[in-house]
Formats: C-alpha cells, sequence, structure tokens
C-alpha cells in the first residue's frame, strides 16, 4: 500500500473486516456488522460443557474452510471535511468538495484546484493506474436538469486538468455528471448538502 495522500490529515479511519468461514457441504457463517451488545451474565460461575455434545462436532467428512478476507475499507478525511480517500482491496476514491475546486454555481476551476488535482495525480501516477473515473454530483437545490449539467461540467473540467497533470496517453478517463443523485449526506442541512457538492476521482489499486 504506498503512503496516504501527503495532504490529509487523520481525522476519521473506519476499517470493515468480513471474514466468512465455510462449512463443506453445510452452512457459511459470517460476521455481524453491527453485532448487539453481549447480555450480562446472571452468574459467574463457569458453563459446564460436554465435549462429547454431538452439536459441537462436524458431520464426518465435514472440513472448516480458511477464512477469508472479503473487503476491507478505510475512509480518511482532512479536519476540514474538504478532502475524502476512501481505499478498498481494489479501488482508491478522493472525493473534493465543489467549494474548494469551483466558485459558486460555477464549473470554472478556482486557484487551490491545480494543487489538489495535482496531488491526485501523483497517487494515480503511483498505482500505475490505466482507467481513471471521474464523477461530477451536486446538492438538490435548484433544479435537477441544471445540476445534472453543471456535475458534468465539473467533472469534466477536473478530468481536463488531471489530463493535463499526467500527460499520459495510456489512460483513459471515464467522465459523468450525477447531479443530485446519489448524495453522500442530509440534502436538509448546509452541512450535508456541502459534502454532496462534489467530484469524485476514482481508479483501480495496483499496490
Amino acid at each position: 500500500m504506498t503512503t496516504p495522500y501527503p495532504r490529509l490529515t487523520l481525522a476519521l479511519t473506519t476499517v470493515t473486516l468480513l471474514l466468512a468461514t465455510n462449512l463443506c457441504g453445510v452452512a457459511v457463517a459470517h460476521a455481524d456488522d453491527d453485532p448487539p451488545a453481549p447480555p450480562v451474565p446472571e452468574s459467574s460461575a463457569p458453563v459446564d460443557v460436554d465435549p462429547n455434545d454431538p452439536d459441537l462436532k462436524l458431520p464426518d467428512g465435514a472440513t472448516l474452510a480458511r477464512a477469508k478476507v472479503l473487503d476491507i475499507k478505510s475512509v480518511v478525511e482532512d479536519q476540514s471535511g474538504d478532502e475524502r480517500r476512501e481505499d478498498t482491496n481494489t479501488n482508491v476514491t478522493f472525493a473534493l468538495q465543489a467549494e474548494v475546486l469551483f466558485g459558486k454555481d460555477s464549473a470554472k476551476l478556482g486557484g487551490e484546484a491545480k494543487s489538489r488535482v495535482a496531488g491526485i495525480a501523483t497517487e494515480i501516477k503511483n498505482q500505475g493506474a490505466g482507467k481513471v473515473r471521474v464523477f461530477g454530483f451536486t446538492d438538490n437545490l435548484g433544479s435537477s436538469a441544471h445540476g445534472d449539467v453543471l456535475s458534468k461540467q465539473r467533472a469534466n473540467a477536473v478530468q481536463e486538468l488531471l489530463a493535463q497533470t499526467l500527460n499520459d496517453a495510456g489512460i483513459t478517463y471515464e467522465v459523468r455528471g450525477y447531479g443530485e443523485d446519489y448524495p453522500i449526506a442530509d440534502n436538509s442541512t448546509e452541512a450535508g448538502r456541502k459534502k454532496n457538492r462534489r467530484v469524485e476521482v476514482s481508479f483501480p489499486r495496483t499496490s
């Protein structure tokens, strides 16, 4: 794994680890995402366990499969919340809030955009990614049609700056504008709408 994007200050790291253990011919066991708190025992006396209980034994011929890591997800967000990096087993995603890149209701890149995008370009080079996705999103204010157009224009602007910075003809880009679709926060508050106004850049991780 490469060193996290240097501009980010660790504020929140979420790791989800799912283990699945298969019983051949029996069942699949999996970890509960949010297990309930264990009950408080009524007595501290040890519980007698019968080692010969048939329920504690595998059926004849059955074996336990090796534990398998299904997915690991790490999220790092800077203290201001302007930028977030998400790593999984297969992909790296950067999300930049629109205010960091653009003026209000604008698709023209601002002064801070170049340095922010340059950092993402460095990580794309480090991963040796050959395909990059650039997706734009807005909040739910204004018309849906306007949000669709604005989000696509903003995604295009970030993609063009990325392409100029990387200067690599071997990289292909997928650029889309989703408007108010796929919010990541509550649009009923300004704090939530600010998170939803964003451009996401994602690419496969190779190391």
